[in-house]
């Protein structure tokens, strides 16, 4: 609410109106690491962290947009050539370029934003705020856009004006996100399918590491071409592989001789993944977030172990959520840094987060950051 109020005020001295409030949702994904470019699934939710903007249309060809969080007042035109210098702006500029493009109506409007999605922590703050624009621009202008097609708003936004040649989880998440509920997403096909999450007696919670190595880019690179490399292998004896994830493990184990050992353990790690990811879904039906739990550990050992992404930081933080009895940890996001998600039983969270703190600060000399999160609601409205 104090977010909202400081939107408000700074809204009605800049423009002397009350415009509507949007808002949309970072994310978190509970388990399927690096399975979005092999055609796996991945298990995102909306978390109650975001983007909140207010929003009022100006009658003119010009958006007046500021950022609470940088201080910072731009306005630019709705043509190509009026593209901002501020990167936080160009987020607010795509969506409305990819919007008109598909033939949305966009004119010009008044905005203030906030957010209290953290920075670098792997939350996806830019889905956010492209989540909010795409929906709030849809709302406004009655363009009867559909919610694919805002995530796809989202996800062009970064490839043609951000420079990021993203996946579309992060906005699918975003746009699509709904209250006690992970969505399952296949990556081949866009299917998707909510699943109840509801973990009473359990926390979530980031232990954020607050490093990040420069190789993670060079190094993601390197994965993708292993796990195309088998897949392509594998492909030679059974022609219906269009992706990793298409592979049976029996059939992994048909081409080991023929892939060097690094590209292997990359796709056995990969092909396990999606397994898991069935398996936790399967295990939330019945309630059953031990399960769910123990699935993170697996997770975790393959990605730090067989597909080489994790750190030392992280790994750490993962030895100390074992010894302290939490249900499951495990690195989230692309890895070399950033953050462990921590399935945690309430009466041991304190101890927990005592100790990952006391001992990590002994061992690598800062502290680790700690949010709690709550699977929440994606894009939307408010009229209160």
């Amino acid at each position: 609410m104090e977010m909202k109020k400081k939107i408000q005020e700074k809204f009605k001295t800049l423009y002397n109106c009350e415009g509507t409030f949007f808002a949309s949702a970072g994310r978190i994904n509970l388990i399927g690491e690096h399975t979005d470019y092999n055609g796996g699934y991945v298990f995102p939710g909306a978390i109650d962290k975001g983007i909140l903007a207010e929003i009022a249309v100006n009658g003119t060809d010009k958006i007046h947009a500021y950022s609470l969080d940088y201080d910072e007042y731009v306005e630019f035109g709705l043509n190509e050539e009026d593209k901002p210098e501020q990167s936080w702006a160009r987020y607010v500029f795509g969506v409305c370029r990819e919007t008109v493009k598909r033939g949305g109506k966009v004119e010009g409007f008044d905005t203030v934003f906030a957010g209290d999605v953290p920075l670098g922590a792997g939350l996806s703050s830019s889905a956010a705020l492209e989540s909010t624009f795409a929906f709030a621009l849809n709302y406004l202008f009655r363009n009867k856009t559909d919610k694919f097609e805002l995530a796809k708003i989202g996800q062009a936004t970064e490839h043609n004006y951000c420079g990021v040649n993203c996946g579309i989880m992060d906005q699918f998440a975003s746009v699509f996100g709904k209250k006690g509920s992970l969505i399952r997403l296949d990556c081949k096909t866009l299917e998707y399918k909510y699943f109840p999450f509801d973990p009473k007696g359990y926390r979530l919670v980031l232990l954020d590491s607050c490093v990040k190595h420069e190789l993670a880019s060079s190094a993601y690179n390197k994965r993708r071409k292993s796990c195309e490399n088998v897949a392509d292998a594998i492909r030679k004896n059974h022609p219906e592989v269009e992706f990793l994830s298409d592979a049976k493990r029996v059939w992994l184990e048909e081409v080991r001789e023929e892939v060097p050992q690094e590209d292997f353990l990359r796709a056995e790690y990969v092909i396990g993944e999606v397994q898991r990811v069935l398996d936790v879904c399967d295990a939330l039906e019945r309630g059953d977030y031990e399960t769910v739990g123990e699935m993170m550990y697996q997770t975790h050992f393959g990605l730090s172990r067989l597909y080489e992404v994790s750190c030392e930081e992280l790994d750490f933080l993962n030895n100390v959520a074992r010894r302290c009895d939490v249900t499951g940890s495990r690195v989230m996001g692309g890895g070399f840094g950033g953050c462990t998600l921590n399935l945690v039983k309430d009466e041991l969270y304190d101890h927990f987060i005592e100790t990952a703190i006391k001992e990590f600060t002994g061992q690598f000399g800062h502290a680790p950051k700690v949010y709690e999160v709550h699977i929440s609601d994606g894009a939307r409205v408010l009229n209160d």
